[in-house]
């Protein structure tokens, strides 16, 4: 699924070339449809798509139940864009510009893959958090958080207990443009907190004084 059509006749005609059958979506709900009704091997699937982007539409496909491996192809190459990928429910990332040969290997990669490989819905107590669908739950009401707000307690319920540095919640959720002095995990934290904790009358997320945050746990509690 490429924007580029020269681009995407190009991969078409290589992928042919080896043997193999390929399919072109120039828009995210001629994609949509293609991902959901043809049980593909791979999908390779560009950032940049004219109704949509390659983020939203990954975890759309996941959200209905797209398994199929995913690897996305960008020009957008900060680490920020990298996870915010991989985070979306894609399995691979490479940007451009790229050898045919490493597109190809990659996708032989995938292909060889469990079809069956799901990213795991993570929960720490009544807290529920689900990459693919990108939704949070405590309980069974749901907690509206921004793109930032996810990323962050998605790496603490990642590390359920364990004192994760301020640093390490900077990588997370901001590409390289940050100042990594200013005090914008403590606001984001800030932000969290007023979501996830206070409306339920918990303090899951604790201060670690002079190093960072820990989501706490029955055991940690």
């Amino acid at each position: 699924m490429e924007d580029e059509p020269k681009l995407a006749n190009l991969l078409r005609k290589g992928l042919t070339a080896q043997g193999l059958a390929a399919d072109i979506a120039t828009d995210g709900d001629e994609a949509t449809w293609m991902a959901t009704a043809t049980a593909y091997d791979a999908i390779t699937l560009d950032v940049m798509l004219p109704n949509t982007d390659g983020f939203t539409l990954c975890r759309e496909l996941r959200r209905q139940g797209v398994t199929t491996p995913v690897l996305m192809i960008t020009a957008l190459d900060t680490i920020h864009d990298r996870v915010t990928g991989l985070d979306s429910g894609a399995d691979d990332y490479l940007a451009k510009p790229f050898s045919f040969a490493e597109l190809l290997a990659r996708l032989r990669a995938l292909a060889r893959r469990p079809r069956d490989v799901q990213m795991p819905v993570l929960t720490v107590g009544t807290l529920r958090l689900d990459p693919a669908a990108r939704t949070v739950h405590r309980g069974d009401l749901p907690i509206e958080l921004t793109r930032k707000e996810f990323a962050l307690l998605e790496v603490l319920m990642r590390r359920p207990g364990e004192a994760v540095s301020r640093f390490d919640l900077l990588e997370s959720a901001w590409d390289d443009s940050y100042d990594n002095r200013s005090n914008v995990v403590d606001v984001y934290v800030g932000y969290l907190r007023q979501k996830v904790d206070r409306p339920f009358g918990t303090d899951n997320i604790e201060t670690v004084r002079g190093f960072g945050y820990r989501l706490k746990t029955e055991e940690t509690g």
